[in-house]
């Protein structure tokens, strides 16, 4: 500002000197002086507008159903990504719901009247209740199966026209099932275990069905409501299936221990729809990276907060990588040889 002033004094100064030459030129020489004060304060001004824009820190909330490792590793994905491209100019309040819907709710409200500059959405009832608490603040979603199916679109094109987006946990289905037929090629009856309050495990546990079906195996489906059912649900479909599959399901997810002890002793191999469930109770998986998405989610937020993206315009994104593993130690205990192109998941 003190650039400015002695700026304008010796504008000023040439101004009364030519004053004493010419009064036209006096009136002219004013003007521009006055004309050239205005750039410099409209210079400083957008300087000004600059630093605040540079000082500018994003608050971001992030809710997640419930905390087992493929979740975890999407949130940690998602922060690791923000943090690398804002440094200390981002800020998350983690929130988890213990795979409670309406802790969900209560959290997504609480974003909303913090009008926070972002959600994440972890898991489809998150993502479903932040779309219930706001349509202003930009939402994205990660380890979402099917959007379509968790925002009840119809006629779905990639994007959802609303103020979400984000990546999804999909996995190929079809190749899932081939991948059992690959493995247990002699067995008769697969059990299609997962949670039925959970709409994007039903949706897999369809195209699964499906495709064994089509395979020529027997499929029966077994499902429990939540984590009170899954012991009873499980020795039923133990004794009955010579297979189970279970898709990408949260709570079966944050059960594998109750699962793996009661099909690992009974005999029955578990192929599961992601590596965490892999890794508590399966033998093998065509598994994504939920770091991956995670990481996905982070860039696209970056997007939306600094370059000013439209989330309702931005397509769906899903794994970069799909990757063939299996579980060393469940396979020696059922003695289950697996080919030489999978990897053993440490």
């Amino acid at each position: 500002m003190k650039k400015l002033a002695a700026l304008v004094m010796v504008f000023a100064m040439t101004a009364a000197t030519l004053a004493g030459c010419s009064g036209g030129a006096s009136q002219a020489s004013t003007e521009t002086a006055a004309e050239s004060a205005a750039e410099v304060t409209t210079a400083e001004e957008t300087q000004a507008g600059d630093v605040a824009a540079d000082d500018t820190v994003y608050h971001i909330g992030i809710c997640q159903l419930v905390q087992h490792e493929a979740l975890d590793a999407a949130t940690q994905g998602f922060q690791d990504k923000l943090t690398e491209l804002l440094g200390d100019k981002v800020t998350f309040d983690v929130q988890n719901a213990s795979g409670d819907s309406a802790t969900c709710a209560t959290i997504a409200n609480k974003f909303a009247s913090d009008e926070v500059d972002l959600i994440l959405a972890n898991a489809t009832a998150s993502l479903q209740s932040a779309a219930a608490a706001t349509s202003e603040i930009p939402i994205l979603g990660t380890s979402i199966t099917d959007y379509a199916t968790a925002l009840e679109i119809d006629d779905w094109t990639g994007v959802t026209g609303m103020n979400i987006s984000g990546t999804s946990d999909l996995a190929p289905l079809e190749e899932q099932a081939a991948m059992l037929n690959e493995l247990f090629p002699d067995a008769k009856t697969v059990g299609i275990l997962y949670c039925s309050a959970e709409p994007n495990s039903a949706y897999q546990a369809g195209v699964v069905n499906k495709a064994l079906t089509d395979l020529g195996y027997t499929c029966n489906e077994y499902t429990f409501a939540d984590s009170n059912d899954v012991a009873a649900v499980t020795t039923t479909a133990s004794t009955e299936c010579d297979v189970i599959y279970i898709p990408t399901d949260n709570t079966a997810a944050s059960s594998t221990e109750i699962i793996n002890n009661i099909c690992q002793p009974a005999g029955i191999p578990i192929i599961a729809g992601e590596e965490g469930i892999c890794k508590g109770c399966g033998v093998a998986t065509l598994s994504i990276s939920y770091y991956e998405i995670g990481q996905q989610a982070g860039q696209m937020a970056y997007e939306i907060l600094v370059n000013g993206a439209d989330v309702s315009s931005m397509p769906i994104e899903f794994a970069p990588t799909v990757t063939k593993k299996y579980n060393a130690d469940i396979c020696t205990a059922l003695g289950i040889t697996v080919p030489d192109d999978y990897e053993a998941i440490e």
